[in-house]
């Protein structure tokens, strides 16, 4: 056993083996610190060794004035919600995904990592509800998608910019409309969904399933209605989302992508290229639609705002993903506003005109500055 290992064996506490969900016993200075974050309205908190604890308020990182992390403090503070499965995963990849339930201050989703060799660590303040489309400001036309009984929705974004919270704001509007069989594959589970009008089933890639390509696979035998996919990583995983979305099921999945044009070539890259042509008509009859998502600063620097990019894959966005001809997406967004489309300028534009944000918050997120000027003029 390791020196790390032996000093894991002794400060690792024991977990609830019903739930990959750590149930953490008190501890002082991390109660401290995440009450505060909750009492600051932070989204995020930053852990790094020779800096000040560092929370993220309505986008924008603010250092507490108080004393600097040291690398012991880090492992005390850390390595207490990590039982020995974890602690090992840990030592073995260097870094490691995981939720925690801490004492009544609330849920959280933590990634625990190496920098210059010392323990770091992103926490991440989960909302106690499940959230709402009203609640995250989404437009309505996002909600008609979800009336949909099969094809492939796709949220894009960078990290941080809620695509999570969207899906689950799918995932509820769902189970309070209609009585579906709903199965989410996540990695962690972040939001826990209570069975309303329908049954949801959670599977947590690392606990329940070894993998997301694993558990689509094996999720077209239980009876599913609805599938949702926390990511899409790698060409197996795209490939069985694709096959599932053809055989009758509503299926929702993100990619770490900008736009419509690149979330079609970021998945036709990612097979060889003698099964691209396939892959190409397979979307072209499966997509439903593609969402860019943004979070943008509110005009009063309290909460933040979704900037969405929505193209709904009509009969001329399919012929032009079947013909590889992804340039030409972003023309068809931009013309497409009676199917409920929008390009991220157009809606960075209406929430500048809905006075949501401000005009400069809008061009700092913008694409085509140019093209926003005229939307704003």
């Amino acid at each position: 056993m390791s020196a790390f290992e032996n000093e894991l064996s002794e400060i690792v506490y024991e977990l609830n083996s019903s739930t990959s969900i750590a149930k953490v016993e008190r501890n002082t200075s991390l109660d401290a610190l995440l009450a505060s974050a909750v009492e600051q309205r932070a989204s995020d908190i930053l852990l790094v060794a020779g800096s000040p604890v560092t929370f993220r308020i309505n986008g924008t990182l603010n250092s507490d004035p108080g004393k600097i992390l040291s690398t012991e403090d880090l492992r005390k503070m850390l390595l207490p919600l990590l039982n020995a499965e974890k602690s090992k995963e840990l030592e073995n990849s260097r870094s490691l995904d995981f939720c925690f339930t801490q004492g009544s201050i609330g849920r959280f989703r933590a990634n625990l990592h190496y920098q210059r060799g010392t323990l770091a660590a992103s926490i991440r303040l989960l909302p106690a509800q499940v959230p709402t489309m009203e609640s995250l400001h989404l437009p309505p036309v996002l909600a008609r998608l979800m009336e949909r009984r099969q094809g492939l929705v796709l949220l894009t974004g960078p990290t941080g910019c809620g695509k999570t919270s969207t899906m689950a704001a799918f995932v509820e509007l769902i189970n309070s409309r209609r009585r579906e069989h709903i199965i989410t594959i996540e990695d962690p589970v972040e939001y826990q969904h209570t069975n309303r009008k329908s049954i949801v089933e959670q599977i947590e890639v690392g606990h329940d399933t070894p993998s997301f390509a694993h558990a689509v696979r094996a999720v077209l035998r239980q009876n599913p209605n609805v599938i949702l996919i926390g990511e899409m990583r790698d060409s197996e995983t795209m490939a069985a989302a694709l096959t599932a979305a053809e055989t009758g099921h509503l299926v929702l999945s993100s990619l770490h992508t900008n736009d419509a044009a690149q979330t079609m070539s970021r998945i036709v890259d990612s097979f060889p290229p003698n099964s691209q042509s396939q892959i190409r008509q397979q979307l072209s009859l499966a997509l439903l639609a593609v969402i860019a998502q943004q979070l943008v600063p509110a005009m009063d620097q309290v909460g933040v705002y979704p900037a969405v990019e929505i193209m709904v894959a009509n009969l001329a966005v399919r012929n032009l993903i079947r013909h590889g001809q992804d340039h030409l997406i972003r023309s068809q967004i931009s013309t497409g506003k009676a199917e409920g489309m929008m390009t991220m300028d157009q809606s960075l534009a209406e929430l500048v005109h809905a006075r949501r944000i401000s005009r400069d918050s809008a061009l700092a997120h913008c694409y085509h500055p140019n093209e926003l000027q005229s939307y704003l003029s």
